[in-house]
C-alpha cells in the first residue's frame, strides 16, 4: 500500500506538471494571458516570504514530556507521605509538591503555566509550517476555531466528571487554553512589538479591574477550606482575596446564564474563568519564545535570548508581586503571569541548552514519550486515575498501597500505566492531536 501511495503521488505530479506545460503553450500561441498570480497577490507568494519552519527540536517534546510526567505523577503522593512520617525528610520537601494556598508558588504550581507556555511555542512552529506549504490564512483560522471549541468542551467535560449533570465550568486548563487559542493564533500574523504591546496591555487591563473593584464581604456560603486565616491578603492586596475579586463577581453572573440544576455560587480553590486573559499572556510569552527559536541564528545565541528574558520576566514578577499585585496563580494575577513565565522560559532555556545544543538527547527518551502524546496523557490522567488505582488494588492487592509508603506506590503505579501507554503509541507511531 505505501508503494502504491508513493508512486500514485509521482503519477499526479507527472500529471501536474503536463498539464502545466500545455497551458503554457496554448496561452503562448494564442496570444491569450497566462493564468498566473501576481507575485503580491498570489497565496503561494505570501507563504513563500514566510520562513519555513526549522527542524523538530527534541528539546520541546522533552521538555513538554517533563511536564506531563511531574503531572501524572500526582506529586508521588509526596504530601501524603510526608503526613504519614511527619519526623522524616520527606516533610521539608512535600511543600514543594502541593499547591500553595494562595499567594506564592513551587514547583508544582508551575505544571500549568508551562503547559500553556509550551501551547504558544508548539503554535509558533505549526503556524508558519501551514503557511510555507501554502495553506490559506482562513484554513488556518477555522482549524483554530475548531480546536479552541473542542478545548473548551473537553475541559467542560472533565469539570463534569463528578457532576450529576454537565457542569459550564471553564477553570480547567484545557479550557483555559481553548478560550484563548483562537487569538493566539490571531496574534501570530503581527510584528514581535505588536504582540509585547498587546501583552502588556492585556496585563494592565487585568489589573486594573481588580485594583479598581471594591469587594464586597464574601459571601456566607463560600469556603476556604484550602486556606488558613493567615494566608488571607490585606490592605490594597485584599482586592485580590478569594471570592471577593473582580473575576469572582464575573463568574458569579456569567457562569449563571448556563443551564445548571443550581445556580453557581463559587469555585472550590478559587479559580476563575476570565484567568485564560492573563494566561493567554503566558501563551503569547511561548509564541515569542517558539518564533525565536525555530529562525535561523546561532543555537547559542538563542539561549541567551531565552536566559535573559526569563531572568527579567522572574524580576519583574517579584517587583510587581511586591507594588502592584499579589503573586497568586489561583487568579492568575499580572505578577505571577511574568514570575511564573520567567521560571518557564528558564525551564525551556535549560532543556534547550542540554538536548539541543548539547546533543545530550537520549536521557530526555522517556520524557519524549510522553510529550509527544501530551493530550492524550493529560485527558488519560484526569478521566482514568482513580479507575487505574482501584484496578491495581483489585488484582494485585491493597498490601501494594497501604502503609507509610502506601500513597507513593499507588501515584506510581498510575504513572506507569499511563506511561506504558503513551510508550506504546510512541512505538506504534500514533500522535493524538487536536
Amino acid at each position: 500500500m505505501k508503494v502504491l501511495f508513493i508512486c500514485r503521488k509521482r503519477q499526479i505530479r507527472v500529471l501536474r506538471s503536463v498539464l502545466d506545460t500545455s497551458i503554457h503553450r496554448f496561452a503562448s500561441h494564442t496570444g491569450l494571458p497566462r493564468m498566473t498570480a501576481s507575485p503580491a497577490s498570489s497565496p503561494a507568494a505570501k507563504a513563500a516570504v514566510v520562513p519555513a519552519p526549522s527542524e523538530r527540536l527534541s528539546s520541546l517534546d522533552g521538555y513538554r514530556g517533563f511536564i506531563m510526567v511531574l503531572m501524572a505523577s500526582g506529586s508521588l503522593g509526596i504530601p501524603e507521605v510526608a503526613k504519614n512520617l511527619p519526623d522524616s525528610g520527606w516533610a521539608k520537601v512535600a511543600p514543594w509538591f502541593d499547591h500553595v494556598p494562595w499567594a506564592g508558588g513551587v514547583l508544582w504550581d508551575m505544571i500549568q503555566p508551562a503547559f500553556m507556555f509550551m501551547v504558544g511555542v508548539a503554535a509558533a512552529f505549526s503556524t508558519a509550517k501551514r503557511l510555507a506549504r501554502g495553506d490559506a490564512w482562513g484554513a488556518i483560522l477555522r482549524h483554530a476555531a475548531v480546536r479552541a471549541v473542542i478545548l473548551v468542551l473537553l475541559g467542560v467535560l472533565l469539570a463534569s466528571n463528578w457532576s450529576k449533570g454537565t457542569n459550564w465550568l471553564f477553570t480547567n486548563v484545557l479550557a483555559q487554553i481553548g478560550l484563548g487559542y483562537f487569538f493566539l493564533i490571531l496574534l501570530t500574523r503581527i510584528s514581535t512589538k505588536w504582540q509585547i504591546g498587546i501583552g502588556v496591555a492585556l496585563l494592565v487591563i487585568y489589573w486594573a479591574a481588580f485594583a479598581f473593584w471594591t469587594p464586597a464581604p464574601p459571601p456566607a456560603y463560600a469556603t476556604l477550606k484550602w486556606m488558613q486565616p493567615e494566608d488571607l491578603l490585606s490592605g490594597f492586596f485584599a482586592k485580590w482575596n478569594p471570592h471577593v475579586n473582580a473575576a469572582a463577581a464575573f463568574d458569579r453572573w456569567f457562569l449563571n446564564l448556563f443551564p445548571r440544576p443550581e445556580p453557581y455560587l463559587y469555585t472550590n480553590g478559587g479559580y476563575q474563568t476570565l484567568n485564560f486573559v492573563p494566561s493567554l499572556v503566558t501563551m503569547l510569552m511561548g509564541l515569542l519564545c517558539g518564533e525565536r527559536l525555530r529562525r535561523e541564528g546561532s543555537s547559542r545565541k538563542k539561549l541567551r535570548v531565552l536566559l535573559v528574558a526569563g531572568v527579567a520576566l522572574v524580576a519583574l514578577g517579584l517587583v510587581t508581586g511586591l507594588f502592584m499585585c499579589p503573586i497568586v496563580k489561583r487568579i492568575w494575577t499580572p505578577s505571577w503571569t511574568l514570575w511564573s513565565g520567567g521560571i518557564v522560559i528558564l525551564m525551556l532555556a535549560a532543556f534547550y541548552a542540554v538536548m539541543d545544543i548539547g546533543g545530550w538527547k537520549r536521557w530526555a527518551t522517556p520524557l519524549t514519550v510522553v510529550g509527544m502524546n501530551s493530550i492524550t496523557a493529560y485527558l488519560l490522567y484526569q478521566l482514568s486515575a482513580g479507575w487505574i488505582r482501584e484496578t491495581l488494588a483489585r488484582h494485585l492487592g491493597a498490601d501494594w498501597f497501604t502503609g507509610p509508603y502506601g500513597p507513593m506506590m499507588s501515584r506510581l503505579s498510575v504513572l506507569a500505566v499511563i506511561w506504558l501507554f503513551c510508550w506504546w503509541l510512541w512505538r506504534q507511531k500514533i500522535f493524538v492531536r487536536i
